[in-house]
Parts: structure tokens; sequence; C-alpha cells
């Protein structure tokens, strides 16, 4: 077969295949439009969506700073003159439910972002120490059941001295065990067992307490939870001073 041959089918390849694709493309005209058009349909949501969700994102932050700030306001105190423009607040309960309202405000509109869950946190952190314990649970309790495991535990963390300083010890107890069986990168092992450990101690529970610290000590001698649980063993064996 010459060159010329081999050229000749080639186009003639080239030139069926041309044809019967633009015989289908014809016959399915209506199709191919109608797939394009939902293609482009989705990209154009999905760079839409990633726009909002970014500016949200944004002013979320700006929003959860704000809070953040009146979280950490100084307290005034008693005979001190505040400058002007200076925002403070007579008590720990007054500056928690003026920032516990900023935080619940990013909730409710940015609830869907990191910075929204962030703050329904604190929301609850607010709600303890403006003495709404009522209102703290029912927020700590479902910050506790979101997806993000290391917000989750520290909700649960706080839900647990929630329920001892409220008298509900069996909870808190259960609580923290189940931190020390999953713990997370923001409530690990040695914390959990830390503050079950000094539960126990509050209750009388001694013993308990003891060998909660002497495992602790053995587990990791050089870590802060070792070392913490050495220094409440060597506290706790030290003789007490002499009545006066």
């Amino acid at each position: 077969m010459d060159q010329r041959t081999k050229a000749a089918l080639k186009k003639d390849k080239f030139v069926s295949t041309t044809t019967h694709g633009l015989e289908w493309a014809s016959e399915n005209r209506q199709s191919v439009i109608v797939n394009g058009g939902i293609l482009l349909a989705v990209i154009v949501i999905v760079i839409v969506s990633a726009v909002v969700y970014n500016s949200r994102s944004e002013a979320a932050s700006v929003a959860f700073g704000a809070a953040m700030q009146a979280y950490q306001t100084p307290l005034a105190q008693p005979g001190e003159a505040v400058p002007p423009g200076v925002t403070t607040y007579p008590s720990i309960a007054e500056r928690a439910k003026a920032a516990g309202a900023l935080f619940q405000a990013v909730v409710d509109k940015y609830g869907m972002t990191p910075d929204g869950q962030n703050a329904h946190y604190f929301a609850g952190l607010t709600y303890i120490e403006a003495g709404e314990n009522q209102q703290a649970e029912e927020t700590l309790k479902k910050v506790a059941g979101g997806w993000d495991s290391n917000l989750a535990s520290l909700a649960r963390f706080a839900l647990a001295q929630l329920y001892h300083n409220t008298g509900r010890d069996a909870e808190a107890i259960d609580l923290y065990n189940k931190l020390s069986a999953k713990p997370t990168g923001t409530v690990p092992y040695g914390l959990a067992q830390l503050q079950l450990a000094d539960l126990y101690q509050s209750e009388g529970k001694a013993d308990a307490a003891r060998t909660i610290y002497a495992n602790l000590k053995d587990k990791d001698p050089k870590g802060a939870a070792g070392m913490a649980a050495a220094e409440k063993l060597n506290s706790s064996s030290a003789p007490a001073l002499p009545q006066q």
C-alpha cells in the first residue's frame, strides 16, 4: 500500500468519524445543551457558594473577635478611675452576660462556620459564669454532640465541672471517665484523670484519688500530668502542721 493510498484512507476515516460526530450532536442537540447547561450551573453554584462561605467566615471571625474582646474585658476595681472610652464591668456575671449575648449572636447568624461553633462553646461558658446553669447545660450539651471532637471534648469537660459544682458528682465522674476513654488534643487523658482525682479528693475518697495520681505518675513521669500527679501525692503524704 503506497503513501497516497494510506493518506486517502486516513482522510476517509477522519471524515467518517467527524461526520458521525456531527450527526450525533445534531440528533442529540437538546441533550447536549441541557447537560452543558447543568454542568455550567453546577460550576457557578460551587463558585458562588465558596465566595459566600468565605465572606460569611470572615464576618463570623470579626464578630467572634468582638465577643472575645468583651469576654476578656477587665473588671472595674472599687475606687479605681476608669479612663474615658474604656469599657469595664462591675462583676464577672455582668461581663459574662454582655459577652454571652455577643457569642449567641454569632451562633445565630454564623452557626455553621468554625467561629460560629467556637462561639457556641463560649456562650455555654458565659452562662456558667452568669449563674444560668440550665442554659449552660443545654448549650454545652449541643456543643458536645457536634462533629468537632476537640470542641465536643471541651464542652464535656465544662459540663463535668458544672455537674460537680452543682452537686451532681455521679454525672461528672461518668463524663471524666468517658473523656479518659476517648482523649483528644484539647482534653488529653491526663487532664481528665487529674480532674477525676481532684473530684474524688473533694468527696473525701483519698484512696481513689491517690490511685489515680500514682497511675499517672507511673505512666508519664516527665509529662505535665505525671508531674502534677507527683506533686499531689507529695502534698497528700506530707504530715499535717500542728494546731496552734
